[in-house]
């Protein structure tokens, strides 16, 4: 492998001084965008990673591992009376990645949020790690390429198949389009359910078109009519927009579906709170269901049914990527791993109380 270029190569390729260059990933706004940009531009063609301390420089190693999330908190999440309860997505697989960090003798450091852009969270964190893990479409793919030149990258969800350039990294997704698929076929053949709505996000996620996919797939065979497009599409998926939906959903002139099925638990829990101040009264009037498994989704009233995904598993299986090439295998093929989900049937579809998930168990 060759020498790791430097700061000074930077500098002399981007035609600024030293300093300059250093401010740029201390403190981008300090410098001119025009100044800014030539920098970037420098560092992607010669693969440059800012250290992020003397120890990184004089052993190549820093004992720490990364994760790249967008910051997911929902300010809207109410129903728990505990922050375990209360845990999201993305609080999950970091519990799994610091069980595995642990276990494998290693720190984890947590960039969760995408203040100041993609490209400075990944200059925070990449020049602090021996190797990091980041959440599919989250970081430009360039700005990746320079990266995994000189650390390991694992990419979290999302199909490895949207970024055929980035087919040289380690990739652990979840199985979302079977999991959707198992539970709508759940709704269509265990309950009879006919008019089925299911909401999904604006943004493009590729998760959750995955889903989408399952839904219409499970409703196409059991000869249901489906559009070529969600019932619903929202700006986000929070509580608060889960409410919105149903409100919009229900508040039509039209028939009113006899299930809402969601692209995740936590609009399904904001449309449990829709439905309760209108009246409605989930599952005799109408089901709801979600998905992700998150521990919220078993303590509302009615528990919620969902598909349950391997969140921890997901964080843990990302450190032992990147632990595997940390300890010899850099240069071995990529691993593609897809893990599987299950179905959790809970009184929100008319199941009985007692929870029976088909599928796996997250530990």
């Amino acid at each position: 492998m060759n020498a790791a270029p430097t700061v000074y190569d930077v500098a002399e390729r981007s035609g600024v001084s030293i300093a300059t260059v250093s401010r740029v990933y201390r403190s981008p706004d300090s410098v001119r965008a025009a100044t800014r940009e030539r920098v970037l531009a420098a560092a992607r063609e010669l693969g440059y990673v800012p250290s992020g301390n003397a120890r990184g420089l004089a052993s190549r190693s820093t004992g720490v591992l990364g994760l790249c999330f967008p910051d997911y908190s929902d300010p809207d999440t109410v129903g728990a009376e505990d922050d375990d309860a209360a845990m999201l997505y993305s609080d999950q697989i970091i519990r799994g990645m610091e069980r595995a960090a642990r276990r494998h003798g290693y720190a984890l450091l947590i960039a969760a949020s995408l203040e100041g852009g993609p490209e400075n969270l990944v200059a925070k964190v990449a020049g602090r790690v021996d190797g990091f893990a980041v959440l599919a479409r989250t970081v430009p793919t360039e700005e990746l390429e320079v990266i995994s030149r000189r650390r390991p990258v694992v990419m979290l969800a999302g199909p490895r198949a949207q970024d055929p350039s980035l087919d040289h990294l380690d990739h652990v997704e979840v199985a979302n389009e079977d999991g959707q698929y198992q539970l709508t076929r759940h709704l269509l053949d265990d309950h009879g359910l006919r008019r089925l709505a299911y909401v999904g996000l604006a943004d493009d996620s590729p998760d959750v078109e995955a889903r989408f996919r399952g839904f219409r797939r499970a409703c196409r065979e059991a000869g249901v009519e489906t559009g070529d497009e969600p019932a619903l599409r929202m700006p986000m998926m929070t509580q608060a927009e889960g409410a919105h939906a149903a409100d919009l959903l229900c508040g039509g002139a039209g028939e009113r579906p006899e299930a809402f099925v969601f692209a995740n638990d936590q609009m399904a829990v904001g449309a449990l709170q829709a439905l309760e101040r209108r009246g409605l009264r989930v599952p005799d009037d109408i089901v709801v269901t979600g998905f992700d498994g998150i521990p919220l989704s078993r303590l509302v009233r009615p528990a919620l049914t969902t598909v349950r995904q391997p969140m921890v598993r997901l964080g843990e299986k990302a450190v032992e990527l990147l632990v595997r090439r940390l300890t010899g295998e850099r240069e071995a093929e990529p691993v593609s791993l897809m893990l599987p989900v299950g179905v959790a049937r809970r009184a929100s579809c008319g199941c009985a109380d007692e929870e029976t998930t088909t599928g796996f168990t997250d530990l």
